[in-house]
C-alpha cells in the first residue's frame, strides 16, 4: 500500500468484502438463552439495527473465536458471523451444547454476501442499489476496524451491486486493522488469550448477564485486575529494522535480558515507513513509550520497538 492510498483510506474510508466469513442462523424459542450461555456479551440486547460483538470462550475463559451477532428483521432468528477458519469448529462447538434446547443451528455461509463499509462512506450505503433498497438486504451498525461502520448483508442470489465505495484488498484491510490496534483471530485472539488481555472487556463482555462458559475465570480476572499479559501496539525505532510475528520482546535491562512478550502481528506502515504491529507483554513489565529489544532470541536481537497502549474500542 502506498502512502497516498493509506492516507486516502484514512480520510475517506472504504469497503471490504467479508463474504468468505462463516455465517450461522439460530432459530427456536430457546435461541437467545442458548447463545447467551455460549458467548461473553449479553445476547438479550441483540437487535436488527446493530451488531453485537462477543467472544466464544472455553471453560478456562480463553478465546475460541470472536463473533458479530444480530437479530433477523422479523425477530425470529439470530445470525452470527466469524472468521472463515472458524466455520467448522464454531459450528461443531455450538451443536455440541444443543442438548434439550429448542434451538436449530444452520450454516448459512453460502447464502449471504457480507460487506463492511467504514468511515465517511458508511452513511451513504444504507440506501441505493445495495443498501436498504436491495431486495432482502440488511444494514447494521458495526465496528470492525476501530471506527463505526455499516455491515451490509445481501442474499447471495442477488446480482452484484453497482457503484460501491473504494474496495480494500485483504492485505490493505489487514494493514489497517494492525495500525489501528484491532486484535484478530487467530493472531491475537486464540486459546492462549483471555478477552481482557486483548482489551475486549468493555466492548465484548457483559459482567451482569449471568453464566456462560468461562464466566467464572473471567469474573475473577475482573475482580483482581490481574492478567498474565496485555496487548500493546509497537513501532520499530528504525526504518530498516525487521520484526516478524513470533519474535520475542525482551526486558529493557541489557545486563539481564528476559523475554517479557511476543510479537503477534506485523505490518509496514506506509506513512511512517517502518514496521508496526501488535504484541502481548507480561502485565506490568513495560510502560507506554518503553523501548524494548526484539528478535528471535537473545543472541539475535534485530530491532528495538517503542511500546504504546492499545486504544479501548
Amino acid at each position: 500500500m502506498t502512502a497516498e492510498r493509506f492516507q486516502a483510506i484514512e480520510r475517506e474510508g472504504g469497503c471490504v468484502d467479508l463474504t468468505d466469513r462463516a455465517k450461522f442462523r439460530l432459530t427456536g424459542r430457546d435461541r437467545v438463552r442458548f447463545l447467551n450461555g455460549q458467548v461473553t456479551n449479553d445476547v438479550r440486547t441483540a437487535n436488527a439495527r446493530d451488531t453485537l460483538y462477543a467472544c466464544v470462550t472455553d471453560i478456562k475463559g480463553r478465546v475460541c473465536g470472536d463473533v458479530f451477532i444480530h437479530a433477523a428483521p422479523d425477530g425470529e432468528a439470530l445470525f452470527l458471523d466469524a472468521e472463515p477458519p472458524l466455520r467448522e469448529a464454531l459450528g461443531a462447538r455450538l451443536e455440541r451444547y444443543i442438548i434439550a434446547d429448542d434451538v436449530e443451528l444452520a450454516d448459512v455461509s453460502d447464502e449471504w454476501k457480507l460487506r463492511h463499509v467504514f468511515g465517511p462512506a458508511a452513511p451513504s450505503v444504507g440506501h441505493g442499489a445495495w443498501g436498504e433498497n436491495a431486495v432482502g438486504a440488511r444494514c447494521l451498525k458495526a465496528n470492525r476496524i476501530g471506527c463505526e461502520g455499516i455491515d451490509v448483508w445481501v442474499p447471495a442470489v442477488n446480482p452484484p451491486p453497482g457503484a460501491v465505495p473504494p474496495v480494500l484488498s485483504a492485505d490493505e484491510f489487514e494493514t489497517l486493522r494492525i495500525v489501528r490496534g484491532v486484535p484478530r483471530f487467530p493472531s491475537e485472539l486464540n486459546t492462549d488469550t483471555f478477552p481482557p488481555e486483548a482489551g475486549l472487556d468493555a466492548r465484548a463482555m457483559s459482567y451482569t448477564k449471568g453464566c456462560y462458559i468461562g464466566q467464572e475465570i473471567l469474573s475473577r480476572i475482573r475482580t483482581t485486575g490481574r492478567m498474565p499479559r496485555e496487548l500493546v501496539r509497537w513501532q520499530a525505532t528504525g526504518k530498516d529494522m525487521t520484526v516478524e510475528p513470533g519474535d520475542a520482546l525482551f526486558s529493557p535491562c541489557a545486563a539481564d535480558l528476559q523475554i517479557i512478550g511476543m510479537v503477534t502481528s506485523v505490518a509496514w506502515h506506509p506513512a511512517l515507513e517502518r514496521r508496526v504491529g501488535l504484541a502481548f507483554l507480561r502485565q506490568g513489565f513495560a510502560g507506554a513509550d518503553s523501548e524494548l529489544p526484539a528478535g528471535s532470541d537473545a543472541p539475535r536481537i534485530a530491532a528495538r520497538v517503542k511500546i504504546s497502549p492499545v486504544l479501548k474500542q
